[in-house]
C-alpha cells in the first residue's frame, strides 16, 4: 500500500513539473514575442518624441571646429564630428574612428588602422585620403596643434596613417582624442581642399548627427544620419556605441538666463544649459526637472600685454596683489558650491597629477594697500584700463564686475565694453585696444592643452621664448607620468612673471525635463543614446 501511494505521489509531481516547464517556456515565448514587439515598435507607439530642444546661453563664432577654442562649439558640433581617438567615461584612451593605434617603443611613431565602411554625411567612405589632409589643416590652424608643427601625417595605404614626430610628446594622445576647442576632427578631403581662412564651406563629418541648419542668432538644427556605423563597444563617456535615437536635435541661442529658465518651465526647451545660479534651487523643487552638477569652467585672468602698461611685470605682481580671487570667484558662481579656489592649472577631476603648491601663496597673498602703493611708485595710479567681457556667459561678466570695483580701489580708472560671445572672441584678435579679459576655459587634461598658454590672443600676446621652450620641454618627454618636473618649471615661471592669473574653477548647473532619457554628460552634452518620451 505505502509502495502504491508512494508511486502515485511521485507521479503526479512529475506532472506537475513538466505542466509548470510548459507554462514558464510559454510565458518565456509570449515575454520574448512582447519584448521583440516593443523593440519593433515605432517611437510614436513607444511613447518617444523624434525632436529634442537645448537652449545655450551663447552663440558659436564658428562652426569649424579647427578655428576655436569656444566650447559652444565643440558642444553643438560634438554629435556631427569625431575624432580618430576618444575618451572614456574614466578618462582612458578609446578608438573612434581608428580601430586601433600603435605607439613605437621610441614614442616617435603613431600607426592609426583606420575603420573601414565608416561614411561621411555626404555618402563617401572615410579613408586615409581624408585622414591626412583633415591633420594637416588642423596642424596649420589649430592652437591646440602647436608641439605638431614638425610632425607629419603619412597615408601607409587606404585605411593606415603614420605620424611621424621628430621626438616623443608626452602630450599627443591627449590632444589627439580632445573635443574641448580647436579639436582634430576628421573631414572629407574635398571639404578641407574647399576651406578658406574663415574655415570650411560645408559642415560633414562622420557622428551619427549631421548638420542640417544654422539660423543666426536662433538656432542649430542637426539630424539624424541613418547611414552612421556605430561601434560595438558599450557606451562610456565620448567612446563606445552611439546612436541617435531622435531624428532632429535643435540647438538654441538664448542669452536671458531667465528666459531660458522660463523655456524649461513651459516645456519649450528639453534642456537649458547653463542654469543661472540664482534660479537653479527653483527648478530643483520642480518634480518635472532634474537639474545637473558638473565640472564647469578654468576661470582665467588674463592681460594684453601689448599694452603698454601690463608690458611691466611689477604692474602685473600689483593687480594680483589687489585681487581677492575669493571675492571674485564667489561672485562669478553665486555660491561657494559652485567653485573652488585652485592655483593649479588642470581639475582635480581629470588628474591629480598637476599638483603644485608652487605659486599658491603668491595667488592667494591679498593686499590691496601694498598694490596700491606699488602702482604710485611705478607711475601708473590713475591709468585707464578697459576690461571686455560679456553677458552670454555669467560667470565672466560677474567675475568681472569684482574685478572692475578691486583695481580701481588700488587706483586704477576701468570701464567695461560689454559685446556678444563671437563679437567678444573677434575682439581678442585685436593686438590692442582692450587691457584686460577675463575668459572661462573648458577643461582640460593636461596644462599645455589650453590655449591661454599658447601664443596669441587667447595668453592676452605673451611672447616669450623662455616660456615656450618650458612649454615644449613637458610636451618633450616620454609620457605623462614623467612631466612633474617640467610642470613645476612652467608653475614657477608663471608665478614670477605673472602672465595671466588663474582665478579659479567652477561647477556650472544644467537643467533638463524628466522627459529626457539616458541622459549623459562628458565635456558637454551627449545628444546621442538618449530619448525623449512624449
Amino acid at each position: 500500500m505505502n509502495k502504491v501511494l508512494k508511486s502515485s505521489f511521485l507521479a503526479i509531481i512529475l506532472i506537475l513539473i513538466l505542466i509548470g516547464c510548459n507554462s514558464a517556456t510559454d510565458n518565456d515565448t509570449t515575454s520574448n514575442e512582447d519584448a521583440e514587439e516593443e523593440n519593433n515598435a515605432s517611437p510614436d507607439e513607444q511613447g518617444l518624441r523624434q525632436d529634442l530642444h537645448i537652449a545655450y546661453s551663447a552663440q558659436p563664432p564658428t562652426l569649424d571646429p579647427y578655428l576655436t577654442t569656444a566650447v559652444i562649439t565643440s558642444d553643438v558640433m560634438r554629435g556631427v564630428y569625431e575624432t580618430l581617438i576618444t575618451v572614456n567615461e574614466d578618462y582612458e584612451f578609446q578608438p573612434m574612428l581608428a580601430e586601433s593605434y600603435d605607439l613605437s617603443e621610441d614614442g616617435t611613431e603613431i600607426t592609426f588602422t583606420l575603420r573601414q565602411g565608416v561614411l561621411f554625411h555626404n555618402g563617401q567612405e572615410m579613408t586615409a585620403d581624408d585622414v591626412v589632409a583633415s591633420m594637416n589643416r588642423w596642424k596649420e590652424f589649430s592652437n591646440r596643434a602647436g608641439a605638431f608643427q614638425e610632425a607629419t601625417f603619412e597615408k601607409i595605404d587606404d585605411y593606415t596613417v603614420l605620424l611621424t614626430l621628430e621626438e616623443p610628446i608626452s602630450t599627443a594622445l591627449s590632444v589627439l582624442a580632445g573635443m574641448l576647442g580647436s579639436y582634430a576632427a576628421i573631414m572629407p578631403k574635398d571639404i578641407i581642399d574647399g576651406a578658406t581662412e574663415l574655415g570650411v564651406q560645408e559642415y560633414i563629418g562622420t557622428g551619427p548627427f549631421q548638420f542640417d541648419e544654422w539660423k543666426q542668432d536662433s538656432y542649430i538644427k542637426v539630424t539624424k544620419f541613418d547611414d552612421y556605423q556605430p561601434l560595438e563597444a558599450e557606451p562610456s563617456g565620448s567612446a563606445g556605441r552611439k546612436e541617435a535615437l531622435v531624428e532632429e536635435v535643435y540647438f538654441y541661442f538664448v542669452t536671458d538666463p531667465s528666459t531660458r529658465v522660463a523655456g524649461i518651465l513651459s516645456g519649450e526647451y528639453d534642456i537649458i544649459h547653463p542654469t543661472p545660479y540664482d534660479q537653479a534651487e527653483i527648478l530643483e523643487d520642480n518634480p518635472e526637472i532634474e537639474n545637473y552638477t558638473i565640472p564647469g569652467s578654468t576661470l582665467v585672468f588674463i592681460m594684453n600685454k601689448n599694452m603698454e602698461v601690463f608690458k611691466d611685470v611689477r604692474v602685473r605682481e600689483a593687480v594680483r596683489l589687489a585681487f581677492d580671487e575669493d571675492a571674485i570667484m564667489q561672485s562669478a558662481s553665486a555660491d561657494e558650491q559652485y567653485y573652488e579656489l585652485n592655483h593649479n592649472l588642470v581639475k582635480p577631476h581629470l588628474t591629480n597629477r598637476f599638483d603644485t603648491e608652487i605659486g599658491k601663496a603668491e595667488m592667494e597673498a591679498y593686499d590691496p594697500e601694498a598694490a596700491k602703493q606699488q602702482l604710485e611708485d611705478l607711475g601708473v595710479a590713475g591709468e585707464e584700463l578697459i576690461i571686455i567681457t560679456t553677458r552670454d556667459y555669467e560667470e565672466q561678466y560677474n567675475a568681472s564686475l569684482v574685478a572692475q570695483q578691486q583695481l580701481e580701489a588700488v587706483g586704477f580708472k576701468v570701464s567695461l565694453e560689454v559685446y556678444d560671445w563671437p563679437t567678444l572672441i573677434d575682439k581678442t584678435y585685436e593686438e590692442t585696444g582692450y587691457h584686460i579679459n577675463i575668459m572661462s576655459w573648458g577643461a582640460q587634461p593636461e596644462p599645455t592643452a589650453y590655449g591661454f598658454l599658447n601664443r596669441g590672443q587667447d595668453s592676452g600676446w605673451l611672447d616669450d621664448q623662455e616660456f615656450y621652450d618650458l612649454i615644449d620641454d613637458f610636451r618633450r618627454q616620454p609620457s605623462l607620468d614623467e612631466t612633474d618636473d617640467a610642470y613645476d618649471a612652467i608653475m614657477q615661471w608663471m608665478t614670477d612673471h605673472v602672465p595671466l592669473l588663474k582665478l579659479g574653477d567652477t561647477y556650472r548647473v544644467f537643467s533638463a525635463s524628466k522627459k529626457v532619457n539616458n541622459l549623459q554628460f562628458q565635456d558637454g552634452i551627449n545628444i546621442w543614446n538618449l530619448t525623449v518620451s512624449e
